[in-house]
C-alpha cells in the first residue's frame, strides 16, 4: 500500500464530501479511491468513515486521525517546496573547488561580475592542489586536463585552449624574437615541471598541419612546478615560457605578454567543470556554469583577436 497516497485520498474524500467527488478531483477511478481508504482502515485496524447510502461521516477515530493527517501532509508539502526552491531559485550557496592556477586566472576574474548579476547566490570557494578531487563534496570542481583525459567523471567542457609560447615585449626587444623553433636554443626558456614528462625536450606542432612536428633539446634557465611563478618571471622579462591561452588571455589582450612562434604550440588543455551528478542540477549551478563559459570564452576570444591565432 502506498501509505502517502492513501493519506491524501482519505483527506480528499472528506474535503470533497464523498468517494466519487474525490475520484474526480484526483483523476482516479472511484474503485481505486474506495480501495485505498479501505486498505488504510485495514492497516490501522479501525474504521475511519461511517458510510451510508445517503451520507459519509467520520468516526471518532477518523476525526482524530484526519487532524494529524492534515498536519503531516502540510509538513510534507512545505518540505517539498523548500527543497525544490533550492534547485530552482537563484539563491543559496554554491561550493566550488579549484586548483590555485585556475582559481587565480579563470575563477577570480569573473567573481565580481557574477555576484553583481546574482546577488543572492553566495560562493564558498576552496582553493587547493589535488590529484583526486572530492567531486562529490562540491557543487563544481574546476580541473584542467590534456587532450588524452578520459576520466570517469560527469563534467562540462568550459573551454579548450592551446599551450602557446609567450614572452614580454621587453625581453623580445633585448634578445630578439624567435622566427623558427630552432631559434629557441638561443633564448632563455622557462619550463613547467610535469610529472612523467622530460624537462629538457620541448615538443612543438601545428594544429592545422599535424605533419609539422619538432622536438627541441633545450636547457631551461628556470623550471618550476608552479605556473604562476613562471608566468611572473616571463612578465618581468626572464625569458620565453609555455602557457595556455586561457591563463594569459588578459596579458595578451593588454600587451603585457606577446605570443611568439605562432602558429606553433606545445599542447592543448581543456578546462572542465566536474559535477557530483547530472540529475537535479540546482539552478544556481546552471547559471554559474553558463556565466563561467560565457566570460572565459569572451576573455580568450579577446586574446585571440589580439595575436590573431586560433585556439
Amino acid at each position: 500500500m502506498d501509505r502517502l497516497m492513501s493519506l491524501r485520498v482519505f483527506q480528499k474524500v472528506i474535503d470533497e464530501g464523498g468517494f466519487a467527488a474525490a475520484a474526480r478531483a484526483l483523476d482516479m477511478s472511484p474503485a481505486v479511491v474506495t480501495r485505498l481508504v479501505a486498505d488504510l482502515e485495514e492497516h490501522l485496524g479501525t474504521r475511519l468513515l461511517h458510510r451510508t447510502t445517503r451520507r459519509l461521516s467520520l468516526s471518532e477515530a477518523g476525526e482524530r486521525y484526519l487532524s494529524r493527517v492534515r498536519a503531516i501532509l502540510q509538513d510534507i508539502d512545505e518540505a517539498d517546496v523548500m527543497v525544490s526552491s533550492l534547485t530552482h531559485e537563484l539563491a543559496g550557496v554554491l561550493r566550488i573547488l579549484a586548483p590555485p592556477v585556475l582559481a587565480t586566472h579563470v575563477l577570480a576574474p569573473l567573481l565580481s561580475g557574477f555576484c553583481q548579476r546574482y546577488p543572492k547566490i553566495g560562493l564558498d570557494i576552496e582553493v587547493e592542489s589535488f590529484k583526486q578531487p572530492s567531486i562529490e563534496d562540491y557543487d563544481i570542481t574546476l580541473m584542467a586536463t590534456d587532450a588524452a583525459f578520459d576520466g570517469d567523471v560527469i563534467a562540462r567542457n568550459i573551454i579548450s585552449t592551446e599551450v602557446i609560447l609567450v614572452a614580454s615585449p621587453a625581453y623580445l626587444q633585448r634578445r630578439g624574437t624567435p622566427q623558427v623553433p630552432a631559434d629557441l636554443a638561443r633564448h632563455d626558456f622557462l619550463r613547467m615541471k610535469t610529472p612523467g614528462a622530460p624537462t629538457r625536450v620541448l615538443h612543438l606542432f601545428q594544429t592545422a598541419r599535424p605533419e609539422l612536428q619538432v622536438d627541441l633539446e633545450l636547457e631551461p634557465l628556470i623550471w618550476a612546478n608552479h605556473p604562476d611563478t613562471l608566468l611572473r618571471a616571463a612578465i618581468d622579462g626572464a625569458g620565453v615560457t609555455a602557457t595556455t591561452v586561457g591563463l594569459v588571455a588578459s596579458q595578451l589582450a593588454s600587451g603585457t605578454l606577446v605570443r611568439v612562434l605562432s602558429p606553433w604550440i606545445t599542447g592543448q588543455l581543456t578546462v572542465y567543470a566536474a559535477l557530483p551528478s547530472r540529475q537535479f542540477l540546482p539552478q544556481r549551478t546552471r547559471v554559474f556554469l553558463e556565466y563561467l563559459s560565457e566570460q572565459t570564452r569572451l576573455l580568450v576570444s579577446s586574446a585571440l583577436q589580439t595575436y590573431g591565432g586560433d585556439h
